[in-house]
């Protein structure tokens, strides 16, 4: 599915989005691909990012990284702006929403939690500012989640993680504002993704969603992904700092 808004400002920019070849990343690929973007994904999913760049009519540019290593994430924003000619937007969209008690979780679950749901999007957040920087704009989207706000049980883990990438939202956009990089995050509400419907978005939870929500639809991978072109786009060139939702009215 294409965006239904063509941003020209999007042509032959240079987009690296994290997570990219499923669910919301996915969506997001094909998205910014509609817009004559050039696009640089990373996942571990190697078969489902061979499957999402045979539905692309445009060239993709992939790599198979585990976020969990740093100098991985940073080597590969480093060569995706090699071979694409720069890099204009990262959107550092990769997580693992894995639920477990409070009570259970180990030291080296915590770790784990923060280095795939928080720290790739610092790091490859610094390695974007020295690419950017060049050019004097650019533009990082981080996504958070509404959980952030609201909590939510067993996913305490997850929740920081969320909730320190709205810091590392606000602490970024000052301190790379200077060079005209822009830092926004998206808040999304439960997204009706093939995997959470596949796994904790049941029937049951889908009703009480709905019940909650202001707007009674489910939030898909595109809805998502239209917030994202719209950030990423000059038409929100005024737009820094900022962390907002896109959940029907839930919160």
């Amino acid at each position: 599915m294409t965006a239904a808004t063509f941003y020209p400002s999007l042509k032959q920019k240079v987009v690296f989005i994290t997570g990219g070849a499923t669910g919301i990343g996915a969506a997001m690929v094909r998205s910014f691909a509609a817009q004559q973007a050039k696009v640089a994904f990373i996942d571990i999913d190697t078969a489902a990012a061979e499957a999402l760049q045979a539905q692309c009519a445009e060239p993709l540019w992939f790599r198979a990284v585990d976020v969990t290593k740093p100098a991985l994430l940073q080597q590969a924003l480093q060569d995706a702006a090699a071979a694409l000619g720069g890099l204009d937007v990262l959107i550092n969209n990769v997580a693992n929403d894995r639920r477990q008690p409070s009570t259970e979780v180990s030291v080296r679950d915590w770790q784990q939690c923060m280095q795939v749901n928080l720290d790739p999007a610092f790091f490859a957040a610094q390695t974007a500012f020295l690419l950017m920087r060049a050019q004097q704009q650019g533009c990082i989207i981080n996504f958070s989640s509404i959980n952030a706000l609201s909590g939510q049980p067993e996913m305490a883990g997850y929740v920081t993680a969320k909730a320190g990438l709205i810091g590392l939202t606000k602490a970024l956009a000052k301190d790379f504002g200077v060079e005209g990089i822009r830092v926004n995050a998206i808040l999304p509400g439960w997204v009706a993704t093939e995997r959470q419907l596949a796994s904790w978005f049941t029937p049951d939870e889908q009703e009480k969603w709905l019940a909650a929500a202001a707007l009674k639809q489910f939030i898909k991978p595109q809805d998502v992904a239209n917030l994202a072109l719209f950030l990423a786009s000059d038409q929100s060139a005024l737009i820094t700092g900022q962390a907002i939702c896109i959940d029907g009215g839930r919160v």
